[in-house]
């Protein structure tokens, strides 16, 4: 069963609920996130791979884990599960060193502040709440490639569009509903003729991994 995504983001994504996600953003500006530009010829195929290292850098940061990706010429896909419960777990530590992980410090000690902020208790609070929230792990995605790939096209303003689109699996039909949708988008898109072509996709990652270790779990997290 799926949920609209016209409901309210609040009303989607309860703070410290767990659940699983079907997400979308979008490119802004007419320059394509990645491919080929068919009216200047110029190739952003590279920036594939900035996505793509970039889900699996936050798989290891973030309590979610990844049941699907796909990256496209103007847009990309992702089906993640947060997870909550097991970042309830984490001692203040480890959630600290997740965090600076994410946002290290510029001029400071990096083990002296993962220290500090483990023992700022109210700080802790939020800083594991937004490591368990599907809106900051978004967030953390569309940031830096939107900072990078401004850098190489030389201009300011708006990458993505305000507001990823999500859309909530509220059972297993609707992830594996979903999981199949990205999967298939390259083929769908002409990009490729078979999900093992379908090169910065989570389809290709299980196909090696299954291929490798035909019992293995298949998620990125």
């Amino acid at each position: 069963m799926l949920c609209p995504m016209t409901y309210a983001r609040s009303l989607l994504i309860p703070k410290g609920s767990a659940g699983t996600f079907h997400c979308v953003s979008r490119c802004v500006r007419r320059a394509f996130l990645c491919g080929e530009d068919r009216l200047t010829g110029r190739s952003f195929e590279h920036r594939r791979q900035w996505v793509e290292d970039r889900i699996h850098e936050l798989a290891g940061v973030f309590g979610v884990a990844i049941w699907g990706y796909a990256v496209m010429s103007n847009h990309l896909h992702v089906v993640v599960e947060t997870l909550p419960e097991a970042v309830a777990r984490w001692s203040d530590d480890e959630v600290a060193a997740r965090w600076m992980r994410l946002y290290p410090p510029q001029d400071q000690n990096a083990g002296m502040q993962v220290e500090v902020l483990a023992g700022n208790a109210k700080r802790i609070k939020d800083v594991r709440e937004r490591l368990a929230h599907l809106s900051w792990f978004m967030r953390c995605l569309a940031e830096p490639i939107a900072r990078a790939a401004n850098r190489e096209d030389t201009c300011k303003g708006r990458f993505w569009e305000g507001r990823f689109k999500c859309q909530a699996l509220l059972d297993e039909d609707a992830v594996l509903a979903a999981m199949a949708y990205v999967d298939l988008n390259p083929v769908r898109a002409r990009i490729c003729d078979t999900l093992e072509a379908s090169v910065h996709t989570c389809a290709r990652l299980r196909l090696t991994v299954i291929e490798q270790e035909p019992a293995a779990d298949t998620r990125v997290k």
